[in-house]
């Protein structure tokens, strides 16, 4: 009987054969088929198409396959989704694979500079000079390392600096699974569940994982692989007929670089008979054809200011335009501001997405959440009031503004320079009261504290009450070199994410976000794809997963966001 491999790797990312030399071994190795599934690239495939094509123009029966293996991650462990029939020259692949390139970028810049600082010098030239057109790992950092004799083997590079939580890793955000997923039946594949058991997953942990994975669109399972004794077999076949899960396998063939491994038969007892391709085949020719109609429901999370709004607080016709297409697309988009409620609905009617269906706002830096048709409050998280009187006391004494929030207004407490400032953009009414609890039923969402001549004192303030605020489960952050918030450390613009997924049932882990400042970090580690703008704060860099196409006065977010619709 014939066999296949739907799991390999060229020099492209980390294999030791070329594309073309992959595909003449396993022709050698009587193989009717592989697919040739690097890490995060297609480069690779181009070469090795071409290499099957002059092999099947000399008789030779031979298939190569159109693949990819995304890397990513899932509550801590590592998880890789393999793609089978990809369309390589997918523009909407070519872009998400320029977000990786980015993303490992950075990644590898740091970690340079952790090498430098433990005396062993490494540049990302010498590493393209030794490796050329590969996806630069971890595992090419370790060879570079022995032959610069700073280690004497690629294990040792990684136990003493390489590896998971040595000196020198740098950890890289990944995507979920589920937006893997989602990835490759976008680019009109067929996305597989790659050697699950490798996960390290409880048995109810995996298959909760795979629950999840078959409703974003899974498609496939490696119940046979390279490194697999029959127990594993046995429970991930289980697995694929829990799910309906077409079963998939292959070595995971690198060359040398896993020596022990040997294409289409793994450490020497892996069996992947060509009927589950013909099967895989079967069920691939049923997905819809047009592979761009494929989409999982999204809430994009969004700042305002700096964010969506431009300097003079409008959007112009073409972000309106792809905010339009993401919620016909039955999308969602939730407004999320440090602004309080009322003035997060004002511009909500402001820019006209009042003429949009899925909008929700989210005010007070996560402290409440509502739906917009109808007004109606889904979550609220206030303070508690005798710390809002304490931490008062505390603004008063320092002679720092403070003002808080009724449902309806501003609470101010005298007309100043700094509510001045505040309310030329903010249009909410305010009522003046000496003491600014004093008109509230109950305890406010948010304290603001504003300095006019920015951060210096409003960090000697967030010092002093470090400890009260620590004890007492409040958090003070700049959303401006003026403003600081304080909230609730239960609350938080992150904290909002996960109730409204709640509430609507889709999940933060392939959801988006945007934002601009510090006060956004916590949405930005939120959701799986998270857009830092270009004029963003270098933490909110730090927490993205794509940094925006332009600044907030140049459509960035919209252009951004508009190939994720």
């Amino acid at each position: 009987m014939k066999t296949v491999d739907l799991h390999t790797h060229s020099t492209a990312s980390d294999g030791t054969l070329s594309p073309s030399e992959l595909v003449e071994y396993a022709a050698s190795k009587g193989l009717l088929a592989i697919a040739l599934t690097d890490h995060d690239t297609v480069s690779g495939l181009d070469e090795a198409l071409k290499k099957a094509e002059e092999l099947r123009a000399n008789g030779i029966d031979f298939e190569l396959i159109p693949g990819i293996e995304l890397s990513s991650a899932y509550e801590g462990k590592e998880i890789h989704i393999v793609g089978l029939y990809i369309d390589h020259n997918s523009d909407y692949l070519k872009s998400r694979l320029a977000h990786f390139v980015i993303n490992r970028q950075k990644r590898n810049e740091q970690l340079c500079k952790l090498l430098v600082q433990k005396g062993m010098p490494v540049t990302l030239e010498e590493l393209n000079e030794e490796f050329g057109n590969s996806v630069i790992t971890r595992a090419h950092y370790a060879k570079l390392l022995m032959k610069k004799g700073y280690v004497s083997s690629v294990k040792e590079g990684f136990d003493r600096y390489l590896g998971d939580d040595k000196p020198c890793f740098v950890k890289r955000r990944k995507i979920t699974p589920m937006r893997a997923v989602e990835i490759i039946r976008k680019s009109g594949g067929f996305p597989v569940f790659a050697h699950p058991v490798l996960a390290g997953m409880s048995k109810s942990r995996l298959d909760e994982l795979t629950a999840r994975l078959k409703a974003s669109g899974l498609c496939g399972i490696e119940a046979i692989y390279g490194t697999y004794d029959p127990s594993d077999e046995r429970d991930i076949r289980a697995l694929a007929q829990k799910y309906d899960l077409a079963i998939s396998g292959g070595s995971d063939f690198h060359g040398q670089n896993k020596a022990h491994i040997e294409i289409g038969i793994g450490t020497g007892k892996m069996f992947m008979p060509s009927e589950h391709l013909d099967n895989i085949k079967s069920i691939y020719n049923l997905l819809s054809p047009k592979a761009s109609d494929f989409r999982l429901p999204k809430i994009l999370f969004t700042d305002l200011d700096g964010t969506l709004l431009d300097s003079n607080k409008n959007i112009s016709e073409y972000t309106f335009s792809v905010l339009k297409e993401w919620t016909k697309a039955g999308h969602y988009i939730a407004l999320s501001s440090g602004r309080d409620i009322n003035s997060v609905k004002d511009v909500y009617h402001h820019i006209g997405l009042d003429s949009l269906d899925n909008v929700f706002v989210i005010g007070y830096n996560g402290g409440e959440i509502r739906e917009c048709r109808t007004n109606k409050c889904l979550y609220k998280n206030p303070l508690n009031i005798e710390d809002v009187r304490y931490i008062r006391d505390k603004a008063t004494e320092a002679g720092i503004y403070i003002q808080t929030y009724s449902d309806t207004h501003i609470i101010a407490p005298a007309e100043t320079p700094e509510l001045e400032f505040y309310t030329r953009v903010i249009k909410t009414p305010v009522m003046i009261s000496g003491d600014i609890t004093e008109p509230l039923t109950e305890g406010p969402c948010k304290c603001l504290c504003i300095d006019l001549n920015g951060r210096s004192r409003l960090q000697e303030f967030i010092d002093s009450l470090s400890g009260y605020c620590k004890e007492h489960g409040i958090t003070m952050m700049f959303s401006s070199d003026k403003y600081l918030e304080v909230i609730p450390s239960s609350s938080g613009k992150g904290a909002a994410v996960h109730e409204l997924c709640k509430l609507l049932d889709i999940p933060n882990l392939i959801s988006v976000s945007a934002g601009d400042e510090d006060n956004d970090v916590s949405m930005l580690e939120a959701t799986d794809v998270a857009i830092a703008m270009d004029n963003a704060s270098n933490l909110a860099k730090n927490a993205s997963t794509t940094i925006s196409d332009g600044d907030n006065d140049h459509d960035g977010l919209a252009r951004t966001l508009a190939d994720m619709i």
